[in-house]
């Protein structure tokens, strides 16, 4: 592990970043009360994409780790978005038995 010194986060960037999650929570619940059809995953899977993005770049201080380990996450997160999607690719081409 590295010992190098990052300036700390102030607390008005946490509260911020609370009050936009709680936004994005009323989001995601009032997105729930409509039907989309087809489109209502990748509503509900983006509005958590960026809820975990905010939860990892600032809680998380992932702004603050060096380039290879943003590397690396981005690496697993591509892998991961694959996976779902050879997934809900299965799910979609399924043939439903009588």
């Amino acid at each position: 592990m590295s010992e190098e010194k990052h300036e700390p986060v102030p607390y008005q960037t946490f509260i911020l970043i609370w009050v936009a999650l709680i936004i994005l929570t009323g989001i995601t619940v009032g997105v729930a009360q409509f039907d989309f059809g087809a489109v209502n995953i990748w509503v509900a899977l983006s509005v958590a994409s960026l809820k975990s993005a905010l939860v990892l770049f600032v809680f998380m201080h992932l702004r603050q780790e060096s380039l290879l380990f943003k590397i690396g996450l981005l690496a697993m997160l591509i892998i991961l978005v694959i996976f779902i999607g050879l997934t809900f690719t299965d799910v979609l081409y399924r043939e439903v038995l009588p």
